[in-house]
């Protein structure tokens, strides 16, 4: 196993890598004023934190979207999705942060919310996966609904009409009944999709997984999207997993970043964490696909991008 001082090592000399053209040199850069569309507000916010603890980058990304308030209002009904489908301890990285989810529920609530609801379609054994993951108590003790993500009855089938190969999808109930659906994956390397993060991490919410496993995967995550999208994105990227996902093997599949993103814009953000595992976000092809769907933007000189460094 790794020391602790091991793993910043790696994480730094990883992180070195992505400096050019990496995400850390290009948010780095001014946008020339020319490039930029001429009203910012049409322009989708990415919120990148680095250098601090998971509940600090959190609450700093949330301030300059303009606070949880601004997503969620007194009396509506919330669902967090994060990735919760391994049973595996946190720090493995295989799944969300629970420290994350905690502080999300925590927040959502002194928001108003009515409720907030966690769930995830496990890959794995779901009471162990939810246990042994750490989300489920931390997630309960914060006072969420946990919900089982295998009971098939909480599955509605919807049309997903502008689909290339996913026409139909079976999907969780939480996600078409709920005010408000925060999206908070774990960002990691994955053998089939090259990257798992916001896009894919909507793979937890239908029923019929294997689906886009035996249809083109990246197309019907990217074909997901046209119908269901997050009210918010979060990507838990403090200690990516980057090789052997999506469960890894053990902690040597794990380097320290201590970096989350946040985005209303589900393309945006996974295109930024396609940067922090070294890739081009055209070589991620379900974010491609996405961009040419014109579901978000990968061009980063038309984001508001905002990097922000707390330690």
């Amino acid at each position: 196993m790794k020391s602790r001082r091991e793993f910043l090592k790696t994480g730094l000399a990883f992180g070195a890598v992505l400096s050019a053209p990496g995400l850390s040199g290009l948010l780095a850069q001014t946008t020339p004023a020319q490039t930029r569309p001429s009203d910012p507000r049409q322009r989708p916010l990415l919120v990148a934190v680095r250098d601090g603890e998971r509940t600090p980058m959190l609450d700093r990304a949330l301030a300059e979207l303009g606070g949880i308030g601004a997503f969620v209002r007194p009396g509506q009904t919330v669902l967090i999705k994060p990735n919760m489908g391994w049973d595996v301890p946190p720090e493995r990285a295989g799944n969300t942060h629970p420290e994350l989810v905690s502080r999300l529920v925590t927040l959502c609530l002194g928001a108003g919310a009515k409720s907030v609801s966690v769930f995830d379609n496990p890959c794995d054994q779901w009471q162990r996966a939810y246990a042994n993951s750490g989300i489920g108590p931390a997630a309960e003790a914060a006072g969420a609904r946990l919900v089982n993500g295998k009971d098939e009855s909480l599955y509605r089938e919807i049309e997903i009409p502008r689909g290339v190969k996913l026409k139909q999808a079976m999907v969780h109930e939480l996600v078409l009944d709920s005010d408000v659906f925060i999206n908070v994956p774990v960002l990691k390397h994955h053998s089939g999709a090259l990257m798992t993060a916001a896009m894919k991490n909507l793979m937890g919410v239908v029923w019929d997984r294997r689906f886009y496993h035996r249809n083109d995967m990246p197309q019907c995550i990217a074909d997901f999207i046209t119908a269901v999208r997050p009210t918010l994105n979060i990507v838990d990227a403090y200690h990516p997993m980057v090789r052997n996902g999506p469960r890894g093997l053990n902690l040597n599949d794990v380097v320290v970043m201590r970096t989350l993103l946040a985005s209303t814009d589900i393309v945006a953000i996974d295109a930024a964490a396609a940067r922090l595992l070294g890739h081009a976000p055209k070589d991620v092809r379900h974010v491609q696909l996405a961009a040419e769907m014109g579901l978000g933007t990968v061009d980063f000189e038309a984001m508001d991008v905002r990097r922000l460094q707390l330690a």
